[in-house]
């Protein structure tokens, strides 16, 4: 929950992650960089080596019998297999580790250890100039001080996802948002964890004022804001300069959305394949 500030309101003055008072970056240059094209080398072909071609005619995709061609439709498949025994490992303050027994039918019955996630938001706030808001905040499993959006978890038991993007933007950036759109969902390491995570694309945004604004803690407590333009940080993640998932995830599908006059955007209460969270299994 938000806490506002006590006593009497102070002089304005800029506070670190403040929009106001944020820097704005445009690269190594101090100017805004264009998108560089990545050329990808040519593949060179092996001397003495025949290309084997197929047997019979097992690549060709048959015909139906009107003559047009068919196509499967380019999406996950949702389902879970059957799971024999499940017992809990490991109970942490945020997620814990499930150990499952699988049963894959012909395959084998297997045994998966994985993190059992809330899932969580992010946020990537774009104001009238194309620039977005992202913060930089230490994270010690990886031992680095990371931008990204601002995001949180989906740590209360039945919360809107979008309620809990609007909080985080306001907890985190300072800032409220009039208009909300879903930019993508991805899974953060499907193999290894529960974790889904909704980028929402936050826009129209307006200033919280400062009697208002949330007193952060911990590892916010000493966070750095900046508003940073599309193709630094498209820039930036070539350059391997820049690796949060949520920041990576975030600029893609923004930078595809700008591209395609934001036809790409989803309503911001679309469908979300979002795993089931922790205590729902």
């Amino acid at each position: 929950m938000a806490k506002k500030k006590s006593g009497h309101p102070a002089p304005a003055q800029p506070e670190m992650g403040h929009p106001a008072a944020a820097e704005q970056i445009a690269g190594p240059t101090g100017v805004t960089e264009p998108v560089v094209p990545v050329e990808v080398a040519e593949v060179e072909t092996v001397v003495g080596e025949e290309r084997v071609e197929p047997e019979g005619d097992e690549t060709a995709e048959p015909e139906p019998a009107s003559g047009e061609r068919t196509y499967v439709p380019f999406a996950d498949q949702p389902g879970g297999r059957k799971v024999l025994h499940s017992r809990r490992s490991f109970t942490g303050r945020v997620w814990d580790v499930t150990s499952d027994l699988v049963d894959l039918g012909d395959s084998e019955v297997v045994t998966r250890d994985y993190m059992h996630h809330p899932g969580a938001v992010a946020v990537m706030a774009l104001n009238e100039d194309d620039q977005v808001y992202l913060v930089r905040q230490y994270r010690h499993p990886v031992r680095t001080e990371t931008w990204e959006p601002p995001a949180g978890l989906m740590d209360v038991r039945g919360e809107d996802p979008l309620d809990a993007a609007k909080r985080e933007l306001f907890e985190e950036a300072d800032l409220t948002a009039a208009r909300w759109d879903v930019l993508v969902d991805y899974f953060t390491s499907a193999g290894g964890s529960s974790e889904g995570i909704r980028v929402y694309l936050a826009r129209e945004l307006a200033h919280v004022e400062e009697d208002d604004r949330h007193e952060r803690t911990d590892e916010e407590r000493d966070m750095v804001g900046a508003w940073v333009d599309v193709p630094s940080i498209i820039n930036a993640i070539t350059r391997g300069d820049v690796a949060s998932s949520s920041l990576l995830m975030g600029a893609f599908a923004l930078d595809i959305a700008i591209r395609a006059d934001f036809a790409t955007l989803r309503p911001a209460d679309a469908p979300w394949r979002r795993p089931p969270a922790r205590g729902e299994h």
